[in-house]
């Protein structure tokens, strides 16, 4: 039998949003078996809880981001694949403002407190649905395709093609949830400068930078643009490696962006509410299409086995 887990004592993590610019302290706490995922803005009046649960998606423009209510949580992703690596399966992780802390970009630092917190074994049996059919889903629009294959294990295959020629196409497979921490959770968010200076003309990226995100430079800049750029992200200087990356940060993995892609495939999944078997293959996935994706599985759960997440 394979029990339920938790964490054995509370531990925080501080940070900036990515969008908003808030800084943040989020606290992780041991939550009772049966508890799932949950999230708490102690910061609002009567600490709503707001639950990991694809139903309470409201926006997936730029990350993914829940609510309850008046109480919103965005950009829940990156903490949501960290908890899952740790293979935790009750939490409740209380935060003070309405987004979660970009930090480094990937799941990296929240791996790293989880593990210092400890996992705590509960008496109680973890209850995995076994997916006996296939589950699929095309997005024309986006051009996403995402499978799920029956498999007796759970594991995510990825595949990017965003027809550039700085960023070329690229694979990853996480072959298991146990290779996440130490091959996949570091994997930091990307973003071609195209998209980062549309961003800035909405106001949005606050608190980014170039510390907590890889900027694929996808036209020739002029000196004075690179000058406006370090400006922007508070650097001294920036500059563009023949790669096409900015400001010479060195990759982790050959195949980062893919295996951020499988992260945040892996975080927008939690949002199915229960553990599953299956082999998913996402093809160019977006959070969007994570989500839904989520949405079918608990249609297929409940349609199987009666039971329905909320």
């Amino acid at each position: 039998m394979i029990t339920q887990k938790t964490i054995k004592q509370a531990v925080e993590i501080h940070g900036k949003g990515i969008h908003t610019g808030c800084i943040t302290t989020m606290r992780f706490i041991p939550a009772p078996p049966d508890h799932g995922y949950a999230f708490c803005r102690v910061d609002l009046d009567g600490k709503p809880i707001v639950k990991a649960l694809a139903g309470n998606v409201f926006d997936t423009s730029r990350g993914t981001s829940i609510r309850t209510g008046n109480a919103v949580v965005r950009t829940v992703e990156h903490v949501l694949a960290a908890v899952i690596g740790c293979d935790i399966d009750n939490i409740l992780i209380e935060i003070d403002s309405e987004e979660t802390p970009i930090l480094d970009g990937s799941s990296s630092p929240f791996t790293t407190v989880l593990l210092q917190a400890g996992v705590q074994e509960q008496n109680v049996p973890r209850q995995v649905f076994q997916i006996t059919e296939k589950v699929y889903l095309r997005d024309e629009v986006k051009d996403v395709e995402m499978w799920l294959i029956p498999d007796e294990e759970y594991r995510i295959s990825t595949m990017i093609d965003y027809n550039s020629k700085v960023l070329t196409t690229q694979k990853a497979l996480l072959n298991n949830v146990s290779e996440f921490n130490e091959q996949f959770s570091n994997s930091r968010t990307f973003v071609f400068l195209s998209e980062v200076e549309a961003l800035l003309k909405l106001n949005l990226i606050q608190g980014g930078d170039i510390k907590n995100a890889i900027v694929f430079v996808d036209r020739i800049l002029s000196p004075e643009e690179l000058d406006h750029l370090a400006t922007v992200f508070n650097q001294p200087k920036v500059s563009v490696l023949k790669e096409g990356v900015l400001n010479n940060i060195e990759l982790h993995h050959a195949n980062e962006p893919a295996r951020h892609k499988t992260l945040d495939v892996l975080g927008d999944l939690t949002l199915v509410g229960m553990r599953f078997t299956g082999h998913i293959i996402a093809n160019k996935p977006g959070h969007k299409t994570n989500v839904e994706f989520a949405q079918l599985i608990q249609t297929k759960i409940k349609a199987t086995y009666g039971i329905e997440i909320a």
